[in-house]
């Protein structure tokens, strides 16, 4: 099984600035959402702001949980648009994991979310599904 370094590369950034942080931070998490998304796509759009909410209200409650995003934006200008709206880290729009990443979890469409645990095992590739049948995030970790 590949680390986390391996799957996200040295570093993520966590704003549209790019300011950077060491994938290593992820260690220290119990569970990790990889958030396969994109500016483009309508259901990721309706997605996405139940997903924030989820994460908060896990965040707020001390929970021990991240999410990195993984674009399939078609340019900069809209990743740094869409991701304007998240709350978590993501790997940098032109990333060369994206595909690797997509290719190691299978995922065939968006928006997918992943669910790892903190040695980069996987959990559930439902996601999605376990966010939107508890949208305040009490039934977590999932």
């Amino acid at each position: 099984m590949p680390t986390l370094e391996e799957l996200f590369g040295a570093e993520l950034i966590r704003d549209v600035n790019g300011t950077k942080v060491a994938t290593s931070t992820l260690a220290d998490k119990d569970l990790i959402g990889v958030y396969f998304s994109a500016h483009w796509c309508p259901p990721c759009r309706g997605f996405t702001p139940q997903l924030a909410d989820c994460y908060k209200a896990i965040k707020a409650a001390g929970k021990s949980f991240e999410i990195v995003f993984v674009s399939f934006d078609r340019d900069d200008a809209s990743f740094k648009e869409y991701y304007g709206e998240m709350p978590w880290l993501s790997l940098p729009f032109d990333s060369d994991q994206k595909e690797k990443l997509s290719n190691e979890y299978g995922v065939s469409g968006i928006p997918a979310l992943i669910i790892l645990n903190k040695d980069g095992t996987l959990k559930s590739k439902d996601g999605r599904q376990l966010v939107t049948a508890d949208l305040k995030g009490d039934k977590f970790p999932w």
